[in-house]
């Protein structure tokens, strides 16, 4: 077999079956390199797929949880507001609450003096509110925020809730000092409304711990006299006007002597809860004066 010699001047070509030779292993070489790249792409895409997708499946669950949390916290700051401004409208109501009750109180108590004050019209009176009280549960000395420049003077009778609280015994030109019948030096003429049978009731601190005073000095030989019966001022008393309720006979004894009696009086008026009072301005003395001068012109005439 000869050489080709390529001549001067003359084209080069290839013969057709090298062409065919070298086009039928080329087309073998991309056959074998396609086939390793599927080979070695498959396992890069399983290794890749085991390592992103539980990473992607991770940072879109921590996406979700931040966005849940911050709607939360957005949530929890409108639930504090609302806290706060449900707080604020509960601190106003509760103060509305008080002032509604601290009127009611007021309205009853001013009820019970004007009742009061129509049960006893014969007498002129001044209201007057209590601004001190001596260090103790009871009301049986306080001072009240009316004095002499308001036409008030000492023993004039002191009333409230449904009856007789004391009388005045010291006065300055705004307050005056009240004790009351339950003080223990308080002694007071009273009456048996039902049988007028005297008696004195004497203030009992001790005893009104248990809500009751004692009387004594009680005849009463007809035993006509019980439990329940209403016990007022007298007419000889010499600091007090007459027909004052006082309170009810709770408890009654016959004495060792065996001919007075004597036991415990329910006052009418709750000296716990005193804060308004009545001071009657007409005195005892002025009183006996009046009716001693009327029955005098009605015997004259």
């Amino acid at each position: 077999m000869s050489p080709i010699i390529k001549r001067k001047g003359e084209r080069f070509t290839l013969p057709s079956k090298y062409l065919l030779f070298i086009l039928t292993i080329l087309c073998t070489g991309l056959i074998v390199l396609t086939f390793n790249t599927n080979l070695i792409s498959a396992p890069i895409s399983a290794v890749g797929g085991f390592i992103i997708v539980p990473l992607q499946d991770g940072i879109s669950k921590a996406g979700s949880w931040l966005s849940t949390r911050s709607k939360e916290l957005v949530q929890i700051r409108s639930l504090l507001q609302e806290n706060e401004e449900l707080k604020a409208q509960i601190d106003e109501l509760t103060m509305e609450n008080i002032r509604l009750q601290q009127d009611r109180y007021e309205l009853t108590n001013l009820r019970e003096l004007y009742d009061l004050d129509s049960q006893y019209d014969e007498y002129d009176k001044v209201g007057a509110r209590i601004i001190a009280m001596d260090s103790s549960n009871w009301f049986h000395s306080f001072t009240v925020d009316k004095g002499y420049e308001d036409g008030l003077a000492i023993d004039m009778n002191v009333m409230a809730g449904s009856g007789l609280v004391g009388r005045i015994v010291d006065v300055g030109p705004n307050w005056s000092k009240v004790m009351a019948i339950i003080d223990d030096n308080s002694n007071t003429s009273g009456m048996v409304l039902s049988t007028s049978d005297m008696l004195i009731v004497s203030g009992n601190l001790e005893l009104y711990a248990d809500g009751v005073i004692s009387f004594e000095k009680l005849v009463d030989s007809a035993d006509r006299v019980g439990e329940g019966d209403k016990i007022v001022t007298s007419n000889v008393s010499d600091k007090y006007l007459p027909g004052i309720l006082i309170g009810y006979i709770s408890a009654i004894n016959v004495d060792p002597n065996n001919l007075t009696k004597s036991g415990h009086i329910t006052p009418a008026v709750d000296f716990e809860h005193l804060e308004e009072v009545l001071i009657i301005t007409q005195m005892k003395q002025s009183a006996d004066r009046q009716s001693t001068e009327h029955r005098t012109t009605g015997e004259q005439r």
